[in-house]
């Protein structure tokens, strides 16, 4: 057994235990449902798919990034990721047990997401790209903030509020053009804005949404060989 598949069996066997993590990973799509069946149907004018892109970027933005900075940080404040280094597992290694994990939660928090948008298949894979790509950097992220943090309690002070600018900056931008610039590098602002027509290329999109995640690896990666024996 390599040491990715380990520490993903540990992850999966840790986050089916924790109801909390749970409970977030359910409560957007919960949330889009509840508002696009009890407002956006019955509003003309507003979009169907209002909520459930709406939600989609919240969750990856925000829900995805904290959930990952939380189960980073747990270890190194249990000392987890101390022995893990010292038994050799490197940081591709480490990021690909967890990611694998917070992946899979996110793609099927996201096929939730489609199938409420009632995409055409074409449109169902375009949505399930985006929001995979966009699932890859929050998780990194998290993970980075995770790494840098001496512990939970500072980690959540520093994920909370990185996390609510990713996650709702789409949103604000729906109704502020200076935000909508000022926020277009993000990763959730190029999501959001290509859900809005999926009929459009993704080629730019995603170009700079993958961008977002190789930088956020490389830091990644960085950031663990600097601290992942540290306190």
């Amino acid at each position: 057994m390599t040491n990715a598949t380990a520490i993903a069996i540990k992850q999966a066997k840790d986050l089916l235990k924790n109801r909390v993590v749970l409970i977030q990973f359910l409560i957007m799509p919960a949330m889009a449902l509840i508002l696009t069946e009890l407002v956006a149907k019955g509003e003309p004018e507003l979009p169907d798919l209002m909520f459930v892109n709406m939600f989609a970027s919240v969750f990856v933005g925000m829900i995805v990034v904290t959930s990952t900075t939380g189960i980073i940080a747990e270890d190194r404040e249990h000392k987890s990721l101390r022995f893990l280094v010292m038994a050799g597992v490197k940081p591709a290694q480490y990021l690909a047990g967890i990611g694998v994990v917070v992946l899979v939660a996110s793609a099927i928090v996201s096929v939730m997401f489609g199938l409420m948008g009632g995409f055409t298949p074409v449109d169902f894979g375009k949505f399930m790209a985006l929001m995979l790509v966009s699932s890859v950097a929050s998780m990194t992220l998290g993970a980075l903030i995770g790494i840098l943090s001496k512990n939970q309690q500072a980690a959540t002070a520093v994920a909370m509020p990185v996390a609510m600018v990713l996650g709702f900056a789409p949103m604000i931008a729906m109704f502020n053009e200076a935000v909508k610039k000022v926020c277009a590098p993000l990763y959730t602002m190029q999501a959001s804005l290509a859900l809005d027509d999926l009929s459009a290329g993704l080629g730019q999109p995603l170009l700079i949404m993958l961008a977002n995640a190789v930088v956020l690896v490389v830091a990644f990666a960085i950031a663990y060989q600097k601290k992942g024996l540290r306190n």
